[in-house]
């Protein structure tokens, strides 16, 4: 009886060491890894650091949890979210919980293509003759990209015509983008480094001058998208409409899309950044993506069917790897990847795509019901009662206090703190 009482227990009651036996039991984790997630500084010595970026000084530890049995194409998955901000995982958490009812998420995603672009500039030969030269030395100037990774390969080579529209009037470019199928990596270093290389080649072919040679962040050609079907009887029709109402707000004007889609990258960033993904790509494709129609406009889409419930659906792009990069050399995002249990970047960024849209309908849910500062206010009174002083049982006592009183500062806090001390 004990026992199945253990197994039953939710992950916001279990205490450290029952939180690191059930990553232990249930998700095989080994001793090692364990030790990896309890000793932080150990882990991180100046050495380390040192070795990962320049002028290191320290480290500032970004709290790491987990949403459990998170459903998506009817496999449960752990996922791991790191983020300082109150309330995101326990969002995550009951939207889950809500979409395992009608079968969890569904998720699909593209291949990993990634464009890698080198600007040209040529102006002794036009655009249609510069592309007649660069599609008859296409098979070439694959070869001399392919020569630079044997996993990671060049597919396809385009080329496009722009005008200088800043104020500084450069005038015409011509951009040469290579297409490349990344797999498993997000791609970064190896399209960068085959852009460098057909450089000189495209020089001699164009007699002209290359500038710039960078991937593009904005992968379009990697987007995922994701559904969940939110019930009528879970969540009520009033708020089905209120939701609806709060969705038009944010698909029409710019200033609420902004904020609608943060929530929704407050989910797939603190995955990103849990399992060691360039979250600032992410991000800087997300928000261009929302904007492909010539305004901003939602992320998400939210609609009811013919049976009244609610509908969720996303489309992003999101450009994430499982090997190289700062996989290799981070002892927590090894650890991470494990606790998720995956094999592709495929498999990553579906997840994520999912926990966006999660975050999102806990979102606009609270601020269509109840308001976004009640969820909120619980753990931010925490916060407040261990800055005045607080601890152990005195941290939950003083926050309910605080609560229920609706006056959560750190002066009311020492008010309380002293009235306690003087018992």
């Amino acid at each position: 009886m004990k026992k199945k009482k253990e197994i039953s227990k939710k992950i916001y009651d279990m205490n450290q060491d029952e939180r690191m036996n059930f990553l232990k039991k249930d998700l095989k984790l080994s001793s090692k890894e364990i030790e990896i997630l309890k000793d932080l500084p150990k882990n991180f010595t100046f050495d380390n650091i040192n070795r990962m970026i320049e002028n290191a000084i320290g480290i500032i530890p970004i709290p790491l949890g987990i949403v459990n049995n998170f459903v998506v194409n009817k496999k449960k998955y752990v996922v791991p979210m790191a983020t300082e901000e109150p309330s995101i995982i326990a969002a995550a958490n009951k939207a889950a919980k809500i979409v395992s009812i009608s079968g969890g998420f569904t998720a699909e995603c593209d291949d990993s293509i990634m464009i890698g672009q080198i600007q040209l500039i040529s102006p002794n030969i036009n655009f249609q003759n510069l592309k007649k030269k660069i599609l008859k030395n296409k098979q070439l100037l694959l070869d001399i990209a392919n020569s630079k990774s044997r996993s990671v390969q060049a597919k396809d080579i385009q080329i496009r015509h722009l005008i200088d529209e800043s104020q500084n009037k450069m005038g015409e470019m011509n951009i040469i983008e290579i297409i490349v199928d990344t797999k498993d990596a997000m791609g970064a270093n190896v399209i960068n480094t085959m852009c460098e290389a057909i450089a000189p080649k495209i020089e001699e072919i164009s007699n002209g001058k290359t500038i710039l040679k960078i991937l593009s962040n904005f992968s379009t050609k990697r987007l995922v998208r994701a559904k969940a079907i939110f019930l009528k009887n879970e969540i009520g029709a009033e708020i089905i409409d209120r939701i609806l109402y709060a969705y038009a707000f944010a698909y029409s004007d710019p200033y609420r899309a902004v904020t609608h889609n943060k929530g929704v990258m407050n989910g797939i960033d603190s995955v990103a950044i849990a399992t060691g993904q360039d979250y600032r790509a992410i991000e800087s494709a997300a928000h261009a993506y929302a904007s492909i129609s010539g305004k901003y406009r939602s992320l998400t889409k939210w609609t009811k069917s013919k049976d009244g419930n609610l509908i969720g659906e996303i489309e992003i792009p999101l450009a994430v790897g499982v090997v190289g990069g700062i996989i290799l050399v981070h002892p927590f995002v090894k650890t991470s990847l494990k606790i998720l249990n995956i094999k592709t970047a495929k498999e990553l960024a579906m997840i994520m795509a999912c926990v966006g849209l999660a975050q999102n309908f806990s979102a606009i849910r609270a601020l269509a019901s109840e308001g976004i500062q009640k969820g909120h206010m619980k753990l931010h009174a925490k916060n407040i009662a261990i800055t005045a002083g607080a601890r152990g049982n005195e941290i939950d006592n003083l926050a309910n206090k605080l609560i229920k009183e609706g006056n959560v500062s750190v002066n009311r806090a020492l008010e309380l703190l002293e009235v306690v001390s003087k018992k």
